[in-house]
């Protein structure tokens, strides 16, 4: 019986190993290149750029909204830089007080980077 404990124990590793190989795949790099995407704001369809350089997110620019430009700004000015800093969307909370205009950005740059991810 202890040989098979061991012989159990060894295949779990082995199968969390390809598994988490695999995990940190999806996680991977970006293609170089320019990728559109659209979130839901408040009063509109938010459209963003994001600028891939060197597999790493560069830029995120707005391209159009119809959000309240108070609450867009204060978006553009922390949620955007957070994403650049992350290099992803994962981990980045909507913006208090400018929540449904910060959302709409993180949900456009999230549909950006899945065009952009390596295949």
């Amino acid at each position: 019986m202890h040989k098979w404990t061991k012989t159990l124990l060894f295949s779990a590793l082995a199968a969390a190993t390809v598994l988490t190989a695999g995990c940190s795949s999806s996680s991977g790099k970006y293609v170089d290149g320019t990728y559109d995407g659209t979130g839901k704001g408040v009063k509109s369809d938010i459209k963003v750029a994001v600028e891939i350089k060197d597999e790493k997110i560069d830029a995120i620019t707005v391209k159009e909204h119809k959000e309240t430009q108070a609450m867009i700004d204060a978006a553009v000015e922390n949620t955007i830089p957070e994403i650049i800093e992350k290099q992803t969307t994962e981990g980045v909370d909507a913006l208090s007080g400018a929540s449904g205009s910060s959302g709409g950005i993180i949900e456009a740059v999230t549909q950006a980077l899945e065009q952009a991810k390596e295949q």
